[in-house]
């Protein structure tokens, strides 16, 4: 998908690498979050921009599984009022990037 494309998207997308190091941050994540991209590409997403998912619902189950599909509600927390969402997990053995889609 391309970048465009990815940011005409109506949720917001993160995708990182194993090491959790933030690779892709669409258009609508940061209208959402109010983050810059810029701020959050090239950094640890659970560390040091979604603190609030590094826990066993969210971090650990993409340490913990190779293969990852689900949707499942969640209240993020972090530098906002606590804000129902529904998150979806994505995570294949086969690649390299894992994704956080996350509808508000």
């Amino acid at each position: 998908m391309s970048e465009a494309d990815r940011d005409a998207l109506p949720f917001g997308v993160v995708g990182f690498a194993a090491d959790t190091i933030v690779q892709v941050y669409n258009a609508t994540e940061a209208r959402m979050s109010g983050l810059d991209p810029a701020t959050v590409v090239g950094v640890p997403f659970f560390d040091a921009v979604a603190q609030c998912m590094n826990n066993f619902m969210v971090a650990q189950r993409f340490e913990d599984e190779p293969e990852i599909d689900d949707i499942f509600p969640y209240v993020l927390t972090l530098r906002m009022r606590p804000t129902r969402v529904r998150l979806r997990l994505l995570a294949s053995a086969e690649m390299p990037r894992r994704y956080l889609l996350i509808e508000r």
